[in-house]
């Protein structure tokens, strides 16, 4: 069995739910007051421990012991009995064997909650991630030791409260933290704790004056990011003391191309006419002195619109580009639904029910989008979406009345088309 077992008398071992039992009991021995350290052997009473021990096997193991309750004999001790304990098996108010214990904690310390509570499970030593970081927090600190090289930085409490972080720069641990930024604080800690050979800080003056008093025989170093931050002060400042300079060390930019003088493309649609002729009105105006806002204002169009006309070299460069249609998983099936649509089947569910027997894996709704972009009621829907009505009072718009009529409608009966802000399919 494990070692720390034969210091107590095993009775038996069996297997219950998958738990390994251990029925155990302590030896008739002579054991010591925890107060005055006499020992005893005059029973008291007797009871039952439970203890979890490590995994055997990849099964739970538990422990019932029998211990003893025993007087303490000495006239001077004020304990009048107490339980034995058994080293490196027992501790007091402890439910777990040492040796489980202390695999809890180093999982607690290496993995903190979540993660040792997952590696615990995979050990057969259930526990939730708030027991993992109880027993994390009952763990005493390690014992200070004074450093070598000492690192020495503020930092921020609240608003303008500031504390002082010590850490040891060899092991990256935190030393001593306190609040405030005081230079006799600083010093006296340094004498209490001699042996420091460097001390790592930033700029500050209050720490360099506490570090000459409490240790002036140690060397003081700038830390990294310190050092960073002054070596980019100095660069920034000498950039900006030869800013005159800068200006003579630039190569000249090379001239813009002349513009071309080759025509642009044929308009061969409304739209493209009305841009057109929109471009060639624009540009007649500002060879002479008027304002954009005056042009804008004798044509009837919004000032940006005349300077995106008068800005632009061709007429193209204001024609809004169709982006290019991207491929959907309908595709595939367009000829098909085409040609049912050709023989009388208008219903989009029965449409996709049989594209959906060929391997269809799409929604629905896509062929319920491209079967009401090819009916003639969408295309009145959008006719009447894009006529212009003048509220009472306010003058018509005709250029946006103008702009309307020439916009083509946004899907076509007859023809496979696209929409011009949509990347849905119609069925032709």
């Amino acid at each position: 069995m494990s070692p720390h077992l034969d210091a107590v008398r095993v009775e038996r071992v069996w297997s219950s739910g998958g738990v390994v039992r251990i029925a155990a009991c302590t030896r008739e021995l002579m054991v010591a007051c925890p107060d005055c350290r006499c020992e005893s052997a005059r029973v008291h009473s007797r009871y039952s421990r439970t203890l979890a021990d490590v995994a055997a096997g990849g099964r739970p193991v538990l422990i019932s012991l029998a211990v003893r309750r025993l007087f303490c004999d000495s006239a001077d001790c004020g304990r009048r009995t107490f339980a034995e304990q058994v080293e490196g098996l027992t501790v007091r108010y402890q439910r777990r064997s040492p040796l489980l214990q202390h695999l809890v904690e180093m999982a607690g310390v290496l993995l903190a909650g979540r993660g040792g509570a997952r590696l615990l499970r995979i050990l057969k030593t259930p526990l939730s991630r708030t027991s993992v970081l109880f027993q994390l927090m009952r763990m005493g600190l390690p014992a200070v030791t004074t450093p070598r090289v000492l690192g020495v930085d503020d930092f921020a409490l609240y608003a303008d409260v500031y504390g002082t972080l010590l850490v040891n720069a060899d092991t990256r641990l935190p030393i001593e933290l306190w609040a405030g930024r005081d230079a006799e604080q600083l010093a006296s800690w340094l004498r209490g704790h001699p042996g420091v050979e460097v001390v790592c800080r930033d700029g500050s003056l209050v720490y360099r004056q506490g570090i000459a008093q409490g240790a002036p025989d140690a060397v003081q170093v700038s830390d990294r990011f310190h050092l960073w931050q002054g070596l980019s002060k100095r660069v920034s400042d000498v950039a900006a003391a030869h800013r005159g300079c800068l200006a003579a060390a630039v190569l000249e930019p090379e001239p813009a191309p002349p513009p071309s003088d080759e025509p642009c493309e044929a308009a061969d649609t409304p739209a493209l006419r009305h841009a057109k002729r929109l471009f060639e009105t624009v540009q007649g105006y500002t060879g002479t002195a008027r304002s954009l806002s005056a042009i804008a204002r004798e044509l009837g169009l919004n000032r940006r619109t005349v300077a995106k006309y008068a800005r632009a070299a061709c007429w193209r460069e204001c024609v809004r580009r169709t982006p290019p249609r991207r491929s959907t998983s309908l595709d595939p099936y367009l000829e098909y639904l085409r040609q049912r649509w050709e023989e009388g089947e208008h219903t989009a569910t029965v449409l996709h029910q049989e594209i959906a027997a060929k391997g269809y894996g799409g929604h629905y709704q896509r062929v319920k989008m491209a079967y009401h972009a090819a009916t003639p009621r969408s295309a009145d829907r959008h006719t009447a979406r894009t006529a212009t009505i003048a509220p009472p009072g306010r003058p018509v718009d005709h250029h946006h009345r103008r702009s309307a009529a020439c916009t083509p409608p946004r899907h076509s009966i007859g023809c496979l088309n696209i929409a011009r802000s949509s990347t849905k399919p119609t069925l032709w």
